[in-house]
């Protein structure tokens, strides 16, 4: 008997014993309603570079997004909901394991292929469990697009993938598909969807949108797809939706940074942070633009489960993995930074027989949360490498100790100039974020975000900031110590 079906043994075995929820609830209708499933089916949509603010249900004056708005009433919003390496690679490593990437080790874009494959997610787990598990999207851990483990289905695009006509690898086999790339992704969601009848499934979707059409080299650097339009490449229908649309600015757009020595330094061939170097308007409208098809997609997932009998038995996630600035602080693009507009992301998960409608919950979560919650979800029990802490009983409303602080870190790469040498370690609590830089001395930040939630009153140097700066740097190596991140490269 091989390693891996001795582990698959054991995961059926313990599920089989395993109450999911802690409650006997769990296989019980609400209000009534008939016994449920069980072991729902999972539907988790990730969405690149989405702001916890680019949704109309978290306000935005134009955005149009009905199908993730109706997640969000129908379920539960998370308001205060954050990844903690706000970069595409490690955040999507620490959805799929659980984990700060100081113990999955994906920390940064570059090409880390071999480490990917290598990886302990819970598709792995819900398939030893008997989940029928579909990966269908942007994997971007290196360039590689051959299957990971734990997928029965696999389609993934190469690196960033193409806007159109996508390279898709299905199980295997390459493949160019035919038209825009949301629509092509969402047609493989369906057919996998209308396969997996018979059994509890994970569909695993990771949009290419909202990203710009460019290619990833193996050092983490971009460039145009040859062919392809460049930029951020809305479907066809949709472009110029927006043309018209005021752009909302945040408080500190154009405003070049304060209190923020690390990005006062001078970066060569660049313009000081500034009214210059914001994103514009129209980048800003071309990307929610393309928000729009993946609005559409899921509105077509919850049709067809819908058809089937089964929306109402499936549970279902949609976020981010990581911000965007907009012009806070001059700043543009470098997302890999601390300040809330980077770290920030939209959660939103409905699962109508376990979780009360229409709440929004104001709790510090993770992205790392999800593994956890799902695995419960599933009837699996807690995994003990997963750093994160399911959500269930703030899904379900139930009074519960919670977190009360957690840890942002960030490797230096070479890809932004503007920001070399700026790998940190932060601490974000309720009411105060204590950023550490590693390589760069008295650069330091703290904030008070409850008196100061715009981030531009630095208070290291002052007398409130001397006595928050032992207690939060007490909090991070606190942090450090629970999740081993005491033997990871340190920032400093």
């Amino acid at each position: 008997m091989t390693t891996n079906m001795r582990q698959n043994i054991g995961v059926l075995a313990l599920a089989a014993l395993w109450v999911p929820w802690g409650s006997a609830e769990a296989a019980q209708g609400v209000e009534g309603r008939a016994k449920v499933a069980a072991r729902p089916s999972i539907v988790f949509v990730l969405v690149d570079d989405l702001r916890f603010d680019d949704l109309g249900l978290a306000g935005h004056p134009f955005v149009e997004t009905p199908n993730i708005d109706r997640i969000g009433r129908e379920g539960v919003r998370f308001d205060r909901a954050f990844v903690t390496t706000p970069l595409c690679s490690p955040s999507r490593a620490s959805f799929l394991t659980g984990q700060y990437a100081h113990t999955h080790g994906i920390v940064d874009n570059t090409a880390r292929d071999a480490q990917s494959h290598r990886l302990a997610t819970f598709p792995r787990l819900l398939q030893a469990g008997g989940y029928r598990t579909a990966f269908i999207g942007k994997w971007h851990m290196g360039n590689d697009d051959t299957p990971r483990p734990g997928f029965t289905r696999w389609v993934a695009m190469r690196g960033q993938g193409e806007a159109v006509d996508p390279v898709l690898n299905i199980d295997g086999k390459r493949a160019v598909a035919s038209g825009y790339v949301t629509d092509v992704l969402t047609g493989e969601a369906l057919r996998f969807v209308r396969e997996a009848r018979s059994q509890p499934f994970l569909l695993y979707l990771a949009h290419k949108a909202l990203h710009p059409n460019v290619a990833q080299r193996d050092d983490g650097s971009v460039g145009d797809v040859t062919g392809q339009p460049s930029g951020f490449v809305a479907a066809p229908r949709h472009r110029g939706r927006y043309a018209r649309a005021k752009v909302p600015h945040p408080a500190t757009y154009g405003r070049p940074p304060q209190g923020k020595p690390a990005l006062l330094r001078p970066a060569p061939g660049l313009p000081p942070l500034g009214p210059e170097t914001v994103t514009s308007d129209e980048t800003v409208r071309q990307r929610l633009e393309m928000l729009l098809a993946v609005d559409e997609s899921l509105g077509r997932i919850r049709s067809e489960l819908l058809a089937q009998g089964r929306w109402d038995d499936t549970l279902v996630v949609v976020t981010g993995d990581n911000g965007f600035f907009y012009g806070e602080h001059g700043l543009g693009e470098e997302r890999r930074l601390a300040y809330e507009a980077s770290i920030r992301i939209p959660l939103v998960v409905r699962y109508s027989p376990r979780i009360p409608a229409g709440r929004v919950v104001d709790a510090l979560v993770l992205g790392l949360d999800l593994a956890p919650t799902l695995m419960e979800a599933a009837g699996l029990p807690p995994d003990p490498s997963h750093q994160g802490r399911s959500l269930w009983p703030l899904l379900a409303g139930r009074e519960t100790s919670w977190r009360r602080s957690f840890l942002v870190e960030y490797w230096s790469d070479t890809v932004f100039p503007r920001i070399r040498n700026m790998g940190y370690q932060a601490v974000r609590t309720a009411r105060h974020k204590y950023i550490r830089y590693g390589e760069l001395s008295g650069m330091d930040e703290i904030y008070d975000l409850e008196v100061d939630p715009n981030e531009t009153t630095n208070l290291v140097g002052s007398e409130e900031g001397e006595r928050l700066l032992t207690e939060l740097d007490r909090e991070r190596l606190r942090l450090l110590a629970e999740s081993g991140g005491a033997l990871a490269p340190a920032p400093r």
